[in-house]
C-alpha cells in the first residue's frame, strides 16, 4: 500500500533552513571512512540540504532528494550536490550505484518496505546505509530545560504527528533490515543565543500545526518565560542534542 506524503514542514521551511542545528563533521567524516569507494552518496528526504552539503565535502557527488519542493527552494547550493523533489520510494537513480545513503530524521515519515526496496536497488554490494535522528535538546538549566520540555509535551503535545514517537525511540523499534554495524556516539552542540533558540522552536512542524490551527504562534506565548528565565538574551548559550544513530551495510 502506498502512503500519501505528509507535508509537515512547508509552512516552516524557511525557520527550518535558517535554524536548524548542524550536524557534526565528525560524523560525515566517519561515514566516509566506512565506505570503500566515495563516488555517489544519496542523501533521502535531504529537507534543506543539510547533511548533503557535508557528504559534498567527502563524497565527489550527491543526490539529494526531498517530497516537499518547498523545503528544496530553501536548499542551500553546491557544487556536488544535486537536488531533486521526489519521494524516498522512487529515485532516478541508477541501480547499484550508490556508495551510501543517508536519511537524517525523516525516517518515521517513509513507507518503510517502499523505502528499503529502493534503497537495496540504488546501494552497491558493499554499500551503507546511515540513518540518524535526534530529540529534545538540553541547555544544561534547569528552569529552561523544565520550561521548553512543558511546552513540547504540554503545549503542542496534541500538534505532533503520531509519527514524531520514534524520534523519541531513536528508530529502534523501527525495521532496519541491513545488517547492522557499531556506530560511535556523535553529538550536536550549537551556541545560540535566545533569538536563536526561538527560530528554532518556530521551526518544529508542531509549531507550525499550532498556529495553522490556532491562528496564534506558540512560540510567541512561550517567549516571555524564557526571557525572565535566560538572562542576558544576547548573550548565547551551550545546546546539546545526542543523535541516535543505525548504521549498516547491504
Amino acid at each position: 500500500m502506498t502512503v500519501a506524503f505528509k507535508d509537515h514542514f512547508s509552512q516552516v521551511s524557511e525557520h527550518y533552513a535558517e535554524h536548524r542545528p548542524r550536524y557534526p563533521s565528525a560524523l560525515f567524516d566517519w561515514l566516509a571512512a566506512q565506505c570503500a569507494e566515495h563516488e555517489l552518496a544519496w542523501d533521502c528526504a535531504t529537507g534543506n540540504g543539510q547533511a548533503a552539503t557535508e557528504l559534498g565535502r567527502v563524497f565527489q557527488r550527491v543526490i539529494a532528494t526531498d517530497a516537499s519542493a518547498a523545503q528544496i527552494a530553501q536548499a542551500v547550493a553546491h557544487p556536488r550536490v544535486f537536488y531533486q523533489v521526489t519521494s524516498a520510494a522512487t529515485s532516478d537513480i541508477d541501480t547499484g550505484s550508490v556508495d551510501l545513503i543517508s536519511v537524517a530524521q525523516a525516517l518515521h515519515w517513509f513507507d518503510l518496505p517502499r523505502f528499503y526496496a529502493e534503497a537495496r536497488r540504488v546501494l552497491k554490494p558493499e554499500g551503507r546505509i546511515a540513518i540518524w535522528s535526534y530529540g529534545l535538546h538540553s541547555l544544561s538549566h534547569r528552569a529552561l530545560d523544565a520550561c521548553i520540555d512543558r511546552f513540547y509535551r504540554d503545549r503542542l503535545g496534541a500538534y505532533w504527528p503520531a509519527e514524531r514517537r520514534h524520534v523519541e525511540t531513536g528508530y529502534r523499534d523501527l525495521a532496519f533490515p541491513f545488517t547492522a554495524i557499531h556506530a560511535p556516539t556523535f553529538v550536536m552542540q550549537m551556541r545560540w543565543t535566545l533569538d536563536q533558540l526561538l527560530g528554532y522552536l518556530r521551526s518544529w512542524s508542531a509549531s507550525g500545526r499550532y498556529q495553522a490551527a490556532t491562528g496564534i504562534d506558540p512560540v510567541s506565548e512561550l517567549e516571555p518565560e524564557l526571557r525572565a528565565l535566560w538572562g542576558d538574551a544576547a548573550a548565547p548559550r551551550s545546546i546539546t542534542w545526542p543523535l541516535l544513530l543505525r548504521f549498516g551495510r547491504r
